[in-house]
């Protein structure tokens, strides 16, 4: 398996974070973005974003993963 498909949404965040926070942004102003971006609020998306992830990663087929 792929090491993409392993990483969970939640052990990317901190990343995030820490990338904004070095450009002197604020993990609060991250969340706005991700929650306009996505129409989620925080909660949310790491469950359904992990939810997705772990589909392809367990070898669902690429359009019943996108629901098209």
């Amino acid at each position: 398996m792929s090491r993409i498909f392993a990483t969970s949404v939640a052990s990317v965040q901190p990343h995030y974070v820490a990338r904004v926070e070095k450009k002197g942004r604020t993990r609060a102003e991250l969340d706005e973005v991700i929650t306009w971006l996505t129409g989620f609020d925080e909660a949310a998306l790491r469950r359904y974003l992990d939810n997705l992830v772990d589909e392809l990663a367990r070898g669902r087929p690429l359009q019943k993963v996108l629901r098209s």
